[in-house]
């Protein structure tokens, strides 16, 4: 066994006639009898003290330790006394993420996982906590997408306490932790008639980011952030290679999301609309830092500015003119005389995305050709989330099954 116990009431003291003896202490029947004693791998002695009856538990602490060292488990038990919200502070200033996530899984943190587990000591985590913390967010409302997402920042932090030798195991990767389930639901994409009429309710000036949503796939920023020679109107492409972005509440450019540049067959509705939008409202030179707020500054000709010259703020352009023109539609209720427009988190500008991926499976494209138009990770995110879009693939097996069949069951030929 790892270590020794140490009782402090009581010394071993050897007599005149060479007999040994035990004596009492001076701490005799004051504070903890027992002390547990061992070495830890670092070098240093580590101990734990146990009260006066209770030396078979000193000796069983002293036996996992032992086990653990001889299977590669230890952790230092002061190691696992920094609390949750010491640790996950010390993690997120580790992190070599795109500034935004790491600002969203703070935020996360702070809003949804602090309150409840910050003050907790690492090693005080059990399963039993992570699952009475996961049934405290559904109760106070957080949507089943949300809870997984904030589910999955709380076990990165415990897995990384893990690696870091904090914790023996994560308490969130156990079978009787669930993770959260997204929200179920498919997607419902828009009417062509819906699109048009969301167009028409927009300032003019903005009324083509709805061709190059609903007829390219860019995402809202890619679309704040098209500058003009990224649109090729010789070969009909256009060139998804930065976007505009919010980061600590200042915009920047950035590469797209997942950094993927992708090239996008540009229609030719989509190109005469981006020519009469040049006509009418001519393209500003804009300067943003790169990627954070202290990059270096960068300068771009975009085709979509805001009313002051520079680039459009998201939460600006959603509020004073994306909004007004879902209530235009019909697709939201107009707000009354000191009212705010309701959430439209499903009719935003992504819905122009989703209207996208539409009508190229409607008339055939592939899940990997739309996959890369619309820059996704990987197809087989594309395949989950629009895989109902596809209501010819049920008809396409029907009539080849029914034609293998009618070709079997086909007289011979006469010769």
């Amino acid at each position: 066994m790892a270590g020794h116990i140490q009782d402090r009431w009581y010394k071993a003291e050897t007599t005149s006639d060479g007999k040994t003896v035990k004596v009492k202490t001076d701490r005799h029947g004051n504070g903890m009898r027992y002390r547990a004693r061992y070495i830890g791998p670092d070098g240093t002695e580590k101990s734990k003290s146990f009260p006066d009856g209770k030396k078979r538990l000193a000796d069983q602490w002293l036996a996992r330790i032992d086990a653990d060292m001889s299977r590669g488990h230890y952790v230092d038990p002061k190691a696992g006394k920094v609390t949750f919200q010491q640790y996950a502070t010390e993690w997120l200033a580790g992190q070599t993420t795109d500034p935004t996530t790491r600002e969203n899984t703070e935020r996360r943190l702070r809003l949804h996982a602090f309150p409840y587990l910050g003050s907790r000591p690492l090693s005080s985590l059990q399963p039993s906590d992570i699952r009475a913390w996961i049934r405290k967010l559904e109760d106070a409302g957080s949507g089943g997408s949300s809870r997984r997402v904030i589910f999955g920042n709380v076990s990165a932090v415990l897995a990384a306490a893990v690696d870091d030798g904090r914790l023996a195991r994560n308490p969130c990767g156990v079978r009787s932790v669930r993770r959260p389930k997204p929200a179920p639901g498919r997607v419902a994409p828009w009417s062509a008639d819906r699109v048009f009429s969301v167009r028409r309710g927009l300032p003019e000036c903005f009324r083509a980011m709805v061709d190059v949503g609903a007829g390219c796939g860019l995402r809202q920023g890619e679309i704040f952030g098209l500058a003009v020679d990224e649109v090729d109107l010789l070969s009909g492409v256009l060139h998804v290679t930065q976007q505009v972005k919010v980061v600590e509440r200042k915009l920047v450019f950035a590469p797209p999301k997942n950094g993927k540049l992708r090239d996008v067959p540009l229609p030719d509705s989509v190109a005469l609309a981006l020519a009469e939008h040049m006509t009418a409202f001519p393209p500003a030179e804009v300067t943003l830092p790169w990627m954070r707020p202290d990059g270096e500054p960068v300068t771009r000709l975009l085709y979509f500015t805001g009313a002051e010259g520079g680039a459009v703020w998201r939460n600006a352009f959603n509020v004073h003119a994306w909004k007004p023109a879902l209530a235009a539609a019909g697709v939201i209720p107009k707000p009354r005389p000191g009212e705010r427009y309701k959430e439209a988190r499903e009719d935003g500008m992504h819905a122009l995305r989703h209207f996208y991926a539409s009508v190229l499976l409607d008339s055939g494209e592939s899940i990997k050709a739309l996959s890369a138009y619309l820059g996704h990770a990987d197809a087989g995110f594309t395949l989950r989330t629009y895989t109902h879009l596809m209501p010819s693939s049920e008809t396409r097996t029907r009539n080849a099954v029914d034609e293998m069949y009618r070709t079997a069951r086909k007289p011979p030929t006469a010769p």
